[in-house]
């Protein structure tokens, strides 16, 4: 009982003294706190007390494309408090391969009358990808927010890290190392985020006084293969810093080079984006644009429970500042005399 007390208290954020008086029906507890409390307790796996079990938490459903990525599961994880806080209760929607997809959890999440919706990663992210599912959810005027995309037409509230300032942050700090030769690593084509890296890339370059070569981009999927590949590409056309659009690809950027033999970052530096959980215990520990998962978590459940609640909200994009931290991956560039007539790095390096 001691330990049920313990962990509800510091899941909710209250003592336990409050705690106990919620589960033994005691007065003193406002109406929101109490509910957080009962909430904590679905969350945490734990039975309600005989008198209490007729009352459910509100339930909000938390779509994501995947939990192999650590980012995802640390968001999950902040927005699942912050919901718990409040007395509703997550529903984790999962997409995986050949499974349910994100279409399916909305049908299913309609069936459970959620209270509202949280998506992360997801289609609407896909210029080109089917939106019916989002139309569904705003023509029943079901509580919704997006993170890191809008959808245009579409009037969800949306919190976003600026990728404009990432790429700037990344590409300006590779620059100042002496790299030139810069290139991009990105998600697919119609990826909204990565359509403004893109842009953001363009834009930095050309301040710099050249245009960005169609070869210094690729385009892949967000994970350790793509990135192997995008960067595979991007050292045959003798780029020597490369700046990613996720951590895991910038993982993947890092297994490409030392397959060719070459040091990161005395011979190609290598930036990620999102600063995922076990970042600084990879070899080398990688530099990369943090997101402010906290924040952007945070502003997504107050979005949705200003809907909840009847409240107006922004319905703006809302952009969040991101932070550039500088690990092990980046180094100076390589002199000219390191890379073949091509420009390509020369491969007959030592692995690291």
């Amino acid at each position: 009982m001691t330990r049920r007390l313990a962990q509800v208290a510091k899941k909710v954020g209250v003592s336990e003294a409050t705690v106990s008086r919620v589960l033994n029906g005691k007065p003193g507890v406002s109406e929101a706190t109490r509910q957080a409390v009962l909430t904590a307790l679905d969350v945490l796996g734990y039975e309600r007390p005989t008198q209490l079990r007729g009352e459910r938490g509100k339930l909000v459903g938390l779509v994501l494309p995947e939990l192999s990525n650590p980012i995802f599961p640390a968001f999950a994880e902040v927005v699942g408090g912050a919901l718990a806080q409040r007395g509703l209760t997550p529903v984790l929607c999962t997409q995986t391969p050949g499974g349910i997809q994100e279409t399916d959890y909305v049908d299913l999440l309609l069936q459970q009358q959620v209270s509202g919706v949280v998506f992360a990663g997801g289609l609407y992210a896909q210029a080109d990808a089917p939106h019916d599912h989002y139309r569904l959810l705003h023509a029943r005027n079901l509580p919704v927010v997006l993170v890191n995309a809008p959808i245009p037409g579409l009037d969800f509230p949306c919190v976003s890290t600026d990728d404009a300032v990432a790429v700037e942050q990344a590409w300006r700090h590779l620059a100042s190392l002496g790299h030139e030769r810069i290139g991009l690593a990105l998600g697919p084509s119609d990826h909204v985020p990565s359509r403004r890296k893109l842009a953001a890339g363009q834009a930095v370059s050309r301040a710099s006084g050249a245009e960005l070569p169609a070869e210094r981009v690729v385009r892949g999927l967000y994970s350790m293969e793509g990135g192997h590949a995008a960067a595979a590409r991007l050292l045959d056309a003798g780029v020597t810093g490369i700046v990613c659009a996720s951590d895991i690809i910038a993982l993947g950027a890092v297994r490409a080079a030392r397959r060719r033999g070459l040091r990161v970052p005395q011979d190609v530096s290598v930036v990620g984006y999102d600063d995922s959980p076990l970042m600084t215990v990879t070899e080398p520990p990688l530099s990369t644009v943090r997101q402010p998962i906290d924040a952007l978590g945070r502003a997504a459940v107050q979005l949705l429970t200003a809907q909840i609640d009847g409240g107006e909200v922004v319905r703006d994009e809302i952009m969040f500042e991101p932070e550039l931290v500088v690990r092990g991956s980046t180094g100076p560039a390589p002199s000219r005399a390191a890379h073949g007539p091509a420009g390509a790095p020369s491969s007959n390096r030592q692995q690291s």
